[in-house]
């Protein structure tokens, strides 16, 4: 596959995007790690609040990100940045105006790898420097890879009917993205890869109605 940019092309981007935002990255990491406390401890309005801030994740990853930085370099960000606009439209209205998405931590299988997923994707920026990439030149917090591998883990939170209808962007997503591990040399995407197939797995199972199910 022919990108339309270079590695360093890549990495320069990022570094203007770590140069200029880092105020805002920092301060959306602060608020996603609050959430997630607030709803690993049951916290009231945490669902709410959760799906509020994938919302806007996905929001700054399309507009900030892909419409006003990658699309620099790759025309096809615009149709990027429209996806991404949309999965925050789809999270705001079943997890925050008409609250029907729910997060509920478990023990079980999928939420032990939900966990995984979360973690990791709090530490992206981190796992990508153990790679050999540099700050500011590297993918940082609220990008899409990163917020996609944080999705894939609350989904696997959720009900599956809920995931069948919020997974389809960030399952697609995965597989346009992950190819970066490859093409571009982000090993760290590769994570990207894994958390996309086990959502589609997720998204394909049957629900379980044992009590005690992670869904």
């Amino acid at each position: 596959m022919q990108l339309p940019f270079t590695h360093e092309q890549f990495l320069d981007l990022f570094g203007q995007y770590n140069r200029t935002l880092w105020p805002a990255v920092l301060l959306l990491w602060i608020l996603t790690v609050w959430g997630l406390w607030r709803l690993y401890r049951r916290r009231p309005g945490s669902d709410r609040l959760v799906a509020g801030l994938l919302a806007l994740h996905w929001a700054w990853a399309g507009a900030v990100y892909h419409l006003v930085f990658f699309r620099r370099i790759n025309p096809a960000a615009a149709l990027f940045g429209v996806a991404f606009l949309l999965q925050a439209a789809l999270l705001l209205w079943r997890g925050a105006f008409r609250p029907h998405l729910s997060f509920t931590p478990s023990r079980a299988l999928w939420g032990r790898l939900a966990l995984g997923l979360i973690v990791y994707a709090l530490f992206y920026p981190k796992i990508g420097w153990l790679f050999g990439l540099r700050y500011p030149r590297l993918p940082s917090f609220g990008v899409p890879c990163p917020t996609t591998i944080l999705t894939a883990g609350l989904l696997f939170l959720a009900p599956r009917r809920e995931a069948r209808l919020l997974g389809v962007i960030p399952v697609l997503w995965a597989g346009v993205g992950g190819a970066a591990a490859f093409l571009l040399g982000i090993r760290a995407d590769l994570a990207l890869l894994l958390a996309g197939l086990l959502l589609l797995i997720y998204m394909l199972s049957p629900e379980r109605r044992a009590a005690g199910d992670a869904a």
